[in-house]
């Protein structure tokens, strides 16, 4: 059993950032890969970013070159370093945790998930 806490949401006026933090605990192992998701009302659950224990990354296109993710191994913590937001970003966002070094951007490649962290962007 792996437990994931968030930490980090708010609410931010549009151009500004956040930075998004969730810790994992419980069983992890050395190789495993966590990313982000994101839900707004109304909306699927979407992949946002991923990363592998030995640093691989994947955005989504909608996040490239505004959204880093990061993670501190020594720490079991991914971090998501969010800049120029959009109203359009507004969601619940979930932290998630696999096994492996698999950059997967599917919700069902996934096995723990977080509690989620509100973010709310105004325009």
């Amino acid at each position: 059993q792996v437990q994931l806490v968030e930490d980090g949401g708010g609410l931010v006026q549009a151009g500004g950032s956040l930075r998004l933090s969730c810790a994992a605990s419980g069983r992890t192992f050395n190789s495993y890969t966590m990313a982000w998701f994101r839900q707004a009302p109304g909306k699927e659950r979407e992949f946002v970013a991923a990363i592998t224990w030995s640093g691989r990354t994947g955005y989504t296109d909608s996040v490239k070159g505004r959204f880093t993710i990061a993670r501190d191994n020594a720490k079991y913590t991914v971090y998501l370093q969010m800049n120029s937001l959009k109203p359009e970003d507004t969601a619940d966002y979930y932290c998630a945790w696999r096994s492996g070094e698999i950059l997967s951007q599917s919700i069902n490649g996934y096995a723990y998930w977080g509690q989620g962290a509100q973010v709310t962007v105004s325009s």
